[in-house]
């Protein structure tokens, strides 16, 4: 199955790649294309579960506290309780919590 946050092409996602290359549409299309291969690299099964960062998870660095006046989702950071994972491969870790968070923080963002 699927994780709910995990991300969805849409035209909305496509509209912020164009945004991101000035509405230069071969630009856009070829960061998209690097982004899909870096996802499916990244990410084989499309998601990252809470098994595989239970590290960092268990430090309590952010949470997501309330919305904007905008409805954007609110997330407060705690820089002074992140502690690089001392085991190896705790760089990656560190990297899957981070594609995590963003994954979770932007399913909570409005449409547009």
């Amino acid at each position: 199955s699927r994780d709910p946050s995990s991300k969805v092409v849409d035209d909305l996602m496509l509209r912020r790649f164009l945004r991101a290359r000035d509405l230069d549409v071969e630009k856009a299309a070829k960061m998209f294309m690097k982004y899909l291969d870096w996802r499916r690299t990244f990410l084989p099964k499309g998601f990252v579960s809470e098994a595989e960062i239970q590290y960092d998870i268990s430090h309590n660095k952010l949470f997501v506290g309330g919305i904007d006046k905008k409805g954007r989702p609110i997330m407060v950071v705690f820089g002074g309780r992140h502690f690089q994972n001392p085991k190896p491969g705790g760089v990656d870790e560190f990297k899957r919590y981070v594609v995590y968070t963003l994954d979770k923080i932007c399913s909570r963002m409005p449409p547009g």
